[in-house]
């Protein structure tokens, strides 16, 4: 390191943070020369909490990993356990699932939209976007009963229909919610501010974004066509039509742009599901038991592909649930981002990818004598803490 430069560090408890986390900035007067990203901070031990839990108190909790996505991490949950026990929820519970899904992933981007603004200084578009998230919030509210945790989806389908009524409101909400979008879709490129904070700063190259495995929109807005949704389709959207959103421009502006173009496909994507909504049953039965068995499942989330594991051992609870949500995937980026531009666009970049700390930490024991990483039980784990502070 040069006597030019000197290092910042940004967290774990820093007013820019929402959630605590640990980056080290290294800096050459106002330029970003290095980036380390340190995790750990928020681990909650969910996924050892899964294996005390039978499978349908396990939807509850999955729940819980992220309030945001919290209907992608019950839905790529289900679908998971529906594998491990063979089984297909019925048709109606797919399209009910997919609207439910597509309302969260509007919520999601609108509330990311007025936060890209904050971090800009264009506090009028946040409170514009948080104004209109709160009639995606009633909607779901209407239609599962809560307004954050869900818990629409059970084991083998959904908990709750959909009324005429219920139909019809949502259907209102949403011509109200597309005109907003409109507006946002000319507001935004128009406006100077947004611009000048945003067009070439956090620059992410596609290839680079391959190599360093980014998902969602992050990967997107680097040219890169992928998409869950297409790629590997499940619930309603094999048969769906909608168009995945991509950007050349690599950079903060070009991920604005692709999260304010999905808007218009989620909105798509649930006129076709309410139209072509089928009739019939929303759920199955299902055993207790699930039979031993591994299952991968996965889905996009609004920030992106959340890719879940479990394993089954014969019993009503899981041997093992292994969850790896989307932001841990894009803060390999992070660093790649930052490299080369100016301190002051440090939180614009980072709120870029749609962080979210509490569903992407987790910890592992690593015996460094013995170069072993293991994960113990609770006894084990108290007995090394008792072990390494003598209490």
């Amino acid at each position: 390191m040069s006597d030019s430069t000197f290092t910042i560090p940004i967290g774990p408890q820093h007013p820019a943070l929402k959630e605590p986390e640990h980056i080290t900035v290294t800096i050459d007067g106002e330029y970003v020369v290095d980036v380390k990203v340190r995790l750990g901070y928020v681990h909650r031990g969910g996924e050892k909490a899964f294996e005390a839990r039978t499978y349908t108190q396990g939807l509850y909790l999955v729940e819980r990993i992220c309030g945001i996505c919290a209907m992608a991490h019950q839905l790529c949950y289900a679908n998971n356990v529906e594998g491990l026990l063979g089984i297909t929820p019925p048709r109606r519970a797919d399209f009910i699932r997919t609207i439910i899904a597509e309302l969260e992933r509007v919520h999601s981007h609108l509330l990311w939209v007025g936060i890209a603004g904050h971090e800009i200084g264009w506090d009028t578009l946040f409170m514009y976007t948080w104004r209109d998230r709160e009639l995606v919030l009633d909607l779901m509210e209407l239609a599962t009963g809560n307004r954050v945790t869900h818990a629409t989806n059970a084991i083998g389908g959904v908990r709750r229909d959909l009324t005429p009524d219920m139909i019809n409101q949502i259907l209102k909400g949403m011509r109200h919610l597309e005109e907003r979008v409109k507006y946002y879709a000319k507001a935004v490129p128009a406006e100077r501010t947004v611009m000048k904070r945003a067009v070439g700063v956090g620059i992410l190259k596609p290839q680079e974004a391959v190599d360093l495995c980014a998902v969602g929109p992050t990967l997107r807005a680097s040219g890169i066509k992928r998409d869950i949704r297409k790629d590997d389709p499940y619930s309603a959207y094999d048969e769906t039509p909608f168009d995945i959103i991509t950007n050349d421009g690599c950079d903060v502006a070009a991920r604005v742009l692709v999260r304010v173009g999905e808007l218009f496909e989620s909105l798509k994507i649930l006129d076709y599901c309410i139209e072509h909504l089928p009739s019939g049953p929303i759920r199955v039965r299902v055993p207790i038991n699930v039979p031993p068995a591994e299952n991968v499942s996965i889905v996009e989330a609004p920030r992106g592909e959340d890719i879940h594991y479990g394993k089954s051992n014969g019993t009503d609870k899981p041997e093992r649930y292994k969850v790896r949500a989307p932001t841990l995937a894009n803060w390999a980026s992070v660093p790649t981002m930052l490299k080369g531009g100016y301190v002051a666009d440090l939180p614009i970049t980072l709120a870029a990818i749609d962080p979210c700390m509490s569903c992407t930490d987790r910890i592992a024991i690593i015996d460094i004598g013995k170069r072993k990483k293991w994960v113990g039980s609770t006894d084990q784990l108290r007995r090394h803490i008792k072990k390494c502070h003598g209490k």
